[in-house]
């Protein structure tokens, strides 16, 4: 299973935004991350300014988003979709973005769902439940 450290996945976005900006070729999970980060104007003076940003820290505390781990859960979400794992989560979201209208409304309302995931699984040193996931989205 691939692991990457805080530095590769942000260093992952910024190559794939010096790509799209450079007009160079993109393959693979570049595009997927070209994507998310269109989607998110307010992320590209981030991913325009690597030196600066690298190694930002962003809490909670101060009311900050980050940008590296929205676009993260964005991907994983994505991946998710692509092979319906867990099993069902693509007809969730075909309901979720009939219901919102859009797409991208879709993937926040899974986002919460997931990070919830997440959070519970850290909390209780156990891996994320799958079942209490869909539940959370069928309840959305």
């Amino acid at each position: 299973m691939f692991n990457p450290t805080r530095d590769q996945v942000r260093q992952f976005f910024f190559d794939a935004w010096r790509k799209h900006r450079k007009q160079e070729v993109l393959a693979g999970l570049d595009n997927i991350a070209v994507g998310v980060i269109l989607l998110h104007p307010e992320y590209h003076p981030v991913l325009d300014d690597p030196e600066r940003y690298q190694g930002r820290d962003y809490t909670p505390e101060a009311g900050e988003t980050n940008p590296f781990l929205h676009m993260s859960m964005h991907l994983a979400i994505e991946e998710q979709l692509s092979v319906d794992q867990p099993p069902g989560i693509k007809s969730e979201f075909t309901r979720l973005a009939a219901k919102a209208g859009d797409r991208h409304a879709a993937c926040h309302a899974i986002m919460e769902c997931l990070a919830e995931t997440i959070w519970r699984a850290q909390r209780d040193g156990a891996a994320p439940d799958s079942q209490a996931y869909l539940e959370r989205l069928k309840r959305r």
